[in-house]
C-alpha cells in the first residue's frame, strides 16, 4: 500500500502517482518520452536498458522491470533480459561503447561528480559521441528521481517479472506522453 491515498491502488508505480497528480504526469511523462523516445543516435533499447540498469542500482523494482521490459520489447530479448541486468549483462552481449555509457550511468546513480574525465574518455574510445554521453548522463540522472519518486511514496509493484511484458511493449510502441 503507497504512504498516501492514491485513487486507484491498483495501478503499479509510477502509473498510480501519475493517476494522483496529473499536472505533474504531463512535464514527466513528456520527459521520459523525450529521453527514451525521441532523436538520439542511441536507440530506444539501448536507452532502455539505461533506464532499466539505473533502477536496478536504485533497488526500484517497479522501474527496472517496466524499463526492461521496455527493452525486451525494442529488442526483441525474453524475459531473461531483466535478470541479466542485474547481473551487469553477462549474458546479453552488448557492444564495447554501450558497456562504457553504462558505466558512465553508474557513476551518475552514485553522484554526478563521480564521473570523471577518463569514462568520458573510455567512452569516446569505445565509439560514443558527444550526444550519446549526454543522453546518458541524463537518462541516468533522471532516472535517479523517478525511482526515488515511486519508491518514496510506496507504490505497489508486482513481483512477477512476466507481469511487466505487456506494460513494456505499450511504453515501447506507445510511449509515456499520454497525459
Amino acid at each position: 500500500m503507497a504512504h498516501i491515498q492514491l485513487p486507484n491502488e491498483e495501478l503499479p508505480g509510477i502509473v498510480g502517482l501519475f493517476n494522483f497528480k496529473p499536472e505533474t504526469a504531463k512535464p514527466l511523462g513528456a520527459l521520459a518520452d523525450v529521453l527514451l523516445r525521441g532523436p538520439s543516435p542511441l536507440t530506444s533499447g539501448e536507452r532502455e536498458l539505461i533506464a532499466s540498469y539505473v533502477s536496478n542500482l536504485n533497488n526500484c523494482h517497479f522501474c527496472h522491470t517496466s524499463h526492461g521490459a521496455t527493452a525486451m520489447a525494442h529488442l526483441s530479448c525474453d524475459v531473461n533480459l531483466l535478470d541479466d541486468i542485474k547481473q551487469d549483462f553477462i549474458t546479453i552481449p552488448v557492444s564495447e561503447k554501450l558497456r562504457a555509457l553504462l558505466d558512465i550511468a553508474a557513476k551518475v546513480q552514485k553522484g554526478g561528480k563521480h564521473v570523471l574525465e577518463e569514462d568520458i574518455a573510455a567512452a569516446r574510445e569505445a565509439g560514443a559521441v558527444d550526444q550519446e554521453i549526454h543522453d546518458t548522463v541524463l537518462i541516468a540522472a533522471a532516472f535517479c528521481m523517478f525511482n526515488r519518486y515511486v519508491d518514496g511514496l510506496g507504490t505497489w509493484a508486482s513481483k512477477e517479472n512476466e507481469a511487466y511484458r505487456e506494460m513494456g511493449e505499450r511504453m515501447a510502441f506507445v510511449g509515456y506522453n499520454r497525459y
